[in-house]
């Protein structure tokens, strides 16, 4: 399988000296489902924010395809939108509530400039998720968190990116809801390239093949998901297997 994303060392320190991640490394193949793992302040977060490019690393790069992602180069940073989007922790703040679902859903085809029929592929994308299709002239707050989280991940995927970032996108849900949501992931990870940011191994465990675990800003182990969590060698993992729930698979 062909490298999509490559990391290597990388590091960043916010202003004032704070290191926050420390050579740090990792590859996402192409059709692999990587899962980022730390508790909070273990600079899981700021990892997500180097990959979308949000942020320039103060050490080391990462590379798309081959390609050095660049935030200051705007033709680069247009060509990488069109491939990779994100899905977010909170679905209440992440849709405009002044929007309807239509028009939240099918932004990234206008502002992709994307061709093609705007409204079938919004159809297709809902459709996708478990979503009725005819729900485009409603607005979000006509529906439940585990609905708008759907809506949000329908228009992360309309535009069918090569990459799809989650970033604790379970978290904020209740537990029904979030074994629901945990198994589209699973199901989305069998269409793409995935990459599944949080603190819960458990549900990690249920969407993820590959695994890597951060810990204050560095990775203390990596590999495929089953092995380290039959066998973790590190006292971290350990801790958080020990500590975290696992979702059913």
């Amino acid at each position: 399988m062909s490298v999509m994303v490559e990391a290597k060392r990388l590091g960043f320190a916010y202003p004032g000296g704070k290191t926050v991640l420390e050579d740090v490394s990792l590859t996402i193949t192409a059709g692999q489902s990587l899962g980022i793992v730390g508790e909070s302040g273990s600079g899981k977060t700021t990892l997500l924010r180097l990959l979308l490019g949000l942020i320039r690393p103060s050490q080391g790069e990462i590379r798309f395809k081959g390609e050095r992602l660049e935030p200051r180069d705007g033709g680069f940073m247009r060509r990488y939108r069109a491939q990779v989007q994100v899905v977010f922790q909170d679905p209440y703040s992440s849709l405009d509530p002044r929007q309807k679902i239509s028009a939240i859903v099918s932004e990234p085809l206008r502002s992709l400039a994307i061709a093609g029929d705007h409204g079938q592929m919004v159809t297709t994308a809902l459709a996708s998720v478990g979503l009725q299709t005819d729900i485009g002239n409603r607005y979000p707050h006509e529906f439940s968190g585990g609905q708008r989280q759907r809506i949000a991940i329908a228009r992360a995927i309309v535009a069918r990116p090569d990459l799809l970032l989650a970033d604790e996108a379970v978290s904020a849900l209740d537990l029904s809801t979030r074994i629901r949501i945990v198994e589209l992931f699973k199901s989305l990870s069998q269409e793409m390239t995935l990459a599944f940011v949080s603190h819960d191994l458990g549900a990690v465990a249920a969407v993820c093949s590959q695994i890597v675990i951060l810990e204050k800003g560095r990775i203390v182990e990596a590999g495929a998901t089953g092995d380290i969590l039959a066998r973790p060698s590190h006292p971290y993992t350990q801790r958080l297997l020990a500590s975290v729930p696992r979702m059913p698979r």
